[in-house]
């Protein structure tokens, strides 16, 4: 515009145009320069609007119930000035119920991409201010741009839901726009990470998003998950529940196992996503992330060596010995509240990611039991998509008997942890720091499985059940079964049976055991294993 008015001005000053076209000319000029500061205008009222999402009013009701909006939320998940956003001029084109009447620019959700810690995210940020961050056409399109893009280019996508549900006046428009999201959650599964932080309600076909994901976190007090909400729980069973107690983060964290992690409130949750980042490839191309550590990889741990008690029944704390390992004692933890009878969560070994898995003698003796199966075949399943190495710590006494194990299917689901095990090609590196009982020796990382290197510690116990057991079965009926079962522990409740016959490497002295894992970390960093070519496996769901 600014050359097309200098051309004009130089045109007239030398007269190549004529005087009564001149006229014309300037306002053509005129006109032309009237129109785009209106454009212009207009771009930036748009823009304003949009900032401002549903309204000053509503955003004050939004603090005032101590949550953050979609646009702070995204400003404080990402690097300062690298947030980029997508479609902030999109505007729903549902006409029914008057709906033409009221449009926000960029309607109920903030989308994106940008930086953590100078590593690239795609982001999309669900708007309560805006019709309740109901999910309409557009909105669903806006989210699946940019899980497209995310995909085409290889990063990770966070969404941060704060929702009341399908926006009713649409219709089957806003329950497609789901369908289109859950294609791309499937899709993008095992290529990028996904992660979802619950930081509102969540309620019907919006819960199964999430639930795709690979992490699902929640703020407590203020986000919900549920299928229905207590008014039809009410209507349809007669039960009287709270939000919190039917999908409040209490409950997915500690009694359905839902949810990975809750935190305090949405600026804790959102620092603490921060650093979780860090520990995730951009995909499943990239290899475990790496940085630099200033703890000694040949650090010993001499509190190690006494770490398992000399009375083979008495409890111990299994963080102990991950913390002792790990990289400057930091463990982020998954799941801390849920199946407490095995750990999960992410360290670092040398500066490398790892996955830790550990059995939990404190609870439940560190039995396998449904819950703790499934949660550790998800996370080792998780790990091996995303070639992050997993370290297994093993103090198992076997699966958990009962009834309602048995009616519960623990044969199904403690068969989804043996399958992740045995279908991981990532580095895998075992230490049995007490008890290794039955098929539960088996399940957990043995050299059986592929285990790559395998240690025991001298407490180590590896047989098919502890010796009382064993003793009454062999020795039925006998009256000295008390020497009997002495002579048992001296035979199998050491490391020697497993270590004469090479299921395990090494019998190693407790505090050397972060030095080898990071010796044997180096020399796995370059293995290269693939399974047998298939469509996909039929694991036992």
């Amino acid at each position: 515009m600014a050359t097309f008015i200098r051309l004009s001005r130089c045109l007239l000053s030398r007269n190549v145009i004529p005087l009564r076209s001149q006229e014309r000319w300037c306002a053509v000029v005129a006109g032309s320069t009237e129109h785009t500061l209106g454009v212009k205008k207009r771009i930036e009222t748009t823009r304003q609007r949009a900032l401002l999402g549903g309204g000053q009013k509503r955003i004050d009701t939004q603090h005032k119930k101590g949550k953050l909006t979609a646009r702070e939320r995204v400003h404080l998940l990402l690097d300062p000035d690298t947030f980029v956003e997508y479609d902030m001029f999109l505007e729903h084109n549902c006409t029914d119920f008057n709906m033409e009447k009221e449009k926000y620019p960029g309607d109920s959700v903030v989308t994106g991409r940008g930086y953590i810690n100078g590593r690239l995210v795609f982001v999309f940020s669900q708007d309560f201010t805006v019709f309740g961050g109901s999910l309409s056409g557009a909105h669903a399109k806006k989210i699946c741009k940019i899980m497209d893009q995310a995909m085409l280019v290889g990063a990770p996508v966070i969404g941060l839901n704060d929702s009341g549900g399908a926006r009713i006046q649409e219709g089957v428009e806003s329950l497609a726009g789901y369908a289109d999201i859950f294609q791309r959650n499937v899709n993008a599964s095992g290529v990028i990470p996904q992660i979802s932080l619950i930081m509102g309600p969540c309620a019907g076909g919006a819960v199964y998003s999430p639930a795709l994901t690979d992490f699902t976190f929640m703020v407590k007090e203020t986000s919900y998950l549920f299928i229905t909400g207590p008014e039809v729980v009410k209507s349809v069973t007669n039960e009287d529940v709270t939000q919190e107690e039917l999908g409040g983060a209490k409950t997915h964290t500690s009694v359905s196992g839902v949810a990975h992690k809750a935190f305090e409130n949405d600026v804790d949750a959102l620092l603490q996503l921060r650093e979780f980042y860090n520990y995730l490839p951009l995909s499943n191309k990239d290899d475990a992330p790496i940085r630099q550590c200033d703890d000694p990889w040949d650090r010993l741990v001499p509190g190690l060596d006494t770490v398992v008690p000399l009375e083979t029944t008495a409890a111990y704390d299994i963080k102990d010995v991950i913390q002792g390992v790990v990289d400057e004692q930091d463990f982020f933890e998954i799941m801390t509240n849920y199946a407490k009878n095995i750990v999960i969560g992410f360290a670092r070994m040398n500066g490398r990611t790892v996955g830790l898995v550990g059995n939990q003698p404190k609870v439940a003796a560190g039995c396998l039991d449904i819950n703790a199966s499934v949660k550790g075949a998800r996370f080792v399943r998780f790990c091996d998509a995303f070639n992050i190495p997993i370290i297994t710590f093993v103090d198992v006494p076997g699966f958990l008997p009962g009834t309602s194990q048995e009616y519960g299917g623990i044969i199904r689901h403690g068969a989804k942890l043996l399958y992740a095990y045995a279908e991981a090609t990532v580095p895998k590196i075992t230490v049995i720091t007490r008890k290794a009982y039955g098929g539960a020796y088996d399940v957990m990382s043995s050299k059986h499985l592929r285990g790559d290197t395998n240690y025991c510690w001298p407490t180590a116990e590896v047989a098919v059940m502890g010796a009382k057991g064993a003793v009454s079965i062999i020795f039925r009926g006998s009256n000295t079964q008390a020497e009997q079962e002495k002579e048992y522990i001296d035979k199998f409740a050491n490391p020697f049976p497993a270590a004469d016959r090479g299921y395990v490497d090494d019998i190693i002295e407790p505090r050397t055991t972060r030095q080898r894992i990071c010796q044997d970390l180096e020399v796995l960093s370059s293995k290269k294993m693939e399974n047998p070519w298939k469509k996909h496996a039929n694991m036992p769901l």
